[in-house]
């Protein structure tokens, strides 16, 4: 076998298997998934620095009020007021969540539903805001910055200073970013098919037929692609394996700065979903869930909830739950290309991303 053939297209460090000369056994057969892998997940280290962040974050902001009194017109005043208010409530609950997880050392399955979400969003909108609270802290800057970012909320501010109409806006504006991913995903997964071919793949014939429904306009239903779960736990579709560009796609499916360690944080990302979908589970299903609640699950798993009806969330959202539920360590990669499995030909994205001409 070439040992150069399986060396991960990452560019992460995975040592070389030097198969016997007369070994003439597919490369995927290979007992790759128990290499020495680096790990992917979060270490303590890690962990302790997002707990003194988050602290110190929660410090710098105790007098921002009455800073922000004395900087700005009254009535921008009111709006940054009453937005910061909300930011920094989510943001106490934020750090509450932050110490049981890891100064109790209680699991993700310890949280309920709302405070999954929280710990799935807060840090987005932590990046997205810092910036616009340290410069508008400069002398004078802060009578030229705060009318700019009042004008511009979906640019320099987070959700909790928005008015209903923006956050429906500009929520659709967000996923219709994340959904222009989809299609180069989907390109890749495609790019693989010759690969299983030539080395006989046992289950070149099922993903051939999945692909080829996504190609024409449907979805493989969860028996299906759970059918197709092995191509996820190792060649070619596990984490480690992914090119560098089908990574970045992903990253952008799921909203995911594009700093280091792309690979752990898609990790960690489908390692929150999976607990979010439990959490669902546990307080009495998908059927149970408000309707805002519902929608924002829609959100956060790519699919655009807009003029949908209830029925059509909650079974999409069901299948999605099959499909977590099944998912595993090694199978991660698998819930990572769900919003492209079940979601690619959703009518409400592609209304999203191909608006109909006035």
């Amino acid at each position: 076998m070439n040992s150069s053939r399986i060396i991960c297209a990452c560019r992460m460090q995975i040592p070389k298997i030097l198969a016997p000369a007369s070994s003439s056994s597919p490369r995927f057969l290979q007992p790759l998934r128990n290499l020495q892998r680096g790990s992917i997940y979060k270490t303590e280290e890690a962990k302790k620095v997002k707990y003194f962040v988050v602290h110190k974050y929660i410090e710098y902001l105790k007098n921002y009020d009455k800073y922000m009194a004395k900087s700005i017109p009254v009535k921008i005043y009111r709006v940054f007021s009453e937005g910061l208010k909300l930011f920094i409530s989510d943001l106490k609950d934020y750090f509450s969540v932050i110490q049981i997880i890891h100064s109790r050392r209680k699991p993700l399955s310890s949280l309920n539903r709302k405070e999954l979400e929280l710990y799935h969003q807060m840090p987005k909108d932590m990046r997205k805001l810092a910036p616009v609270l340290v410069i508008a802290a400069l002398p004078i800057i802060p009578y030229v910055f705060f009318p700019l970012a009042y004008m511009f909320p979906k640019h320099f501010l987070t959700s909790h200073f928005w008015s209903l109409q923006e956050r429906s806006k500009y929520s659709e504006d967000f996923l219709r970013k994340r959904l222009l991913h989809n299609k180069p995903v989907f390109r890749h997964l495609q790019s693989q098919i010759n690969f299983m071919k030539v080395n006989c793949h046992p289950l070149f014939i099922p993903w051939t037929n999945i692909l080829g429904m996504l190609g024409s306009g449907s979805h493989p239903s969860p028996e299906m692609i759970l059918e197709c779960k092995d191509l996820f736990q190792d060649e070619p579709y596990h984490l480690y394996y992914l090119s560098r560009n089908h990574i970045k796609h992903l990253v952008g499916i799921h909203d995911i700065h594009r700093g280091w360690f792309r690979r752990t944080r898609l990790a960690d990302r489908a390692t929150i979903l999976i607990e979010m979908d439990k959490a669902i589970m546990r307080e009495g299903g998908v059927h149970n869930l408000p309707i805002d609640a519902l929608r924002n699950a829609c959100l956060i798993r790519g699919l655009n909830p807009m003029n949908m009806k209830s029925e059509d969330m909650i079974k999409w959202l069901n299948s999605w739950i099959q499909i977590s539920s099944e998912v595993d360590r090694e199978s991660l990669s698998l819930l990572l290309h769900v919003p492209i499995l079940l979601g690619y030909n959703q009518p409400t994205n592609w209304l999203l991303i191909y608006p109909p001409k006035q």
